[in-house]
């Protein structure tokens, strides 16, 4: 619940740092689109973390395709058993 897994391929003449920028910034902007009442809990629009992690792939594309995958079945079951119900930290109990 707390990161994303994605698997990319982005061109070189690309830099990561400006992708990764404009994945981030644009997506956000599309959370806070669909989703109006995030603006109130993110209002300072900071929705993502600062930092990211990219590695590159090459020969271990397949491994890494089938982690992601698997980390979404076990995400998805995860939820199935989970009714915690997420209650503001700052409101108290």
């Amino acid at each position: 619940p707390d990161h994303v897994h994605m698997l990319l391929s982005i061109p070189p003449k690309i830099a990561v740092s400006t992708f990764i920028g404009y994945l981030k910034g644009k997506s956000a902007l599309q959370m806070f689109d669909k989703h109006a009442n995030l603006k109130y809990k993110f209002g300072n629009r900071h929705f993502w973390a600062e930092g990211y992690y990219a590695s590159t792939v090459g020969l271990n594309e397949a491994t890494v395709k089938k982690y992601i995958a698997e980390q979404e079945k076990h995400d998805i079951a995860l939820d199935k058993l989970s009714v915690k119900e997420y209650e503001d930290p700052f409101k108290g109990n």
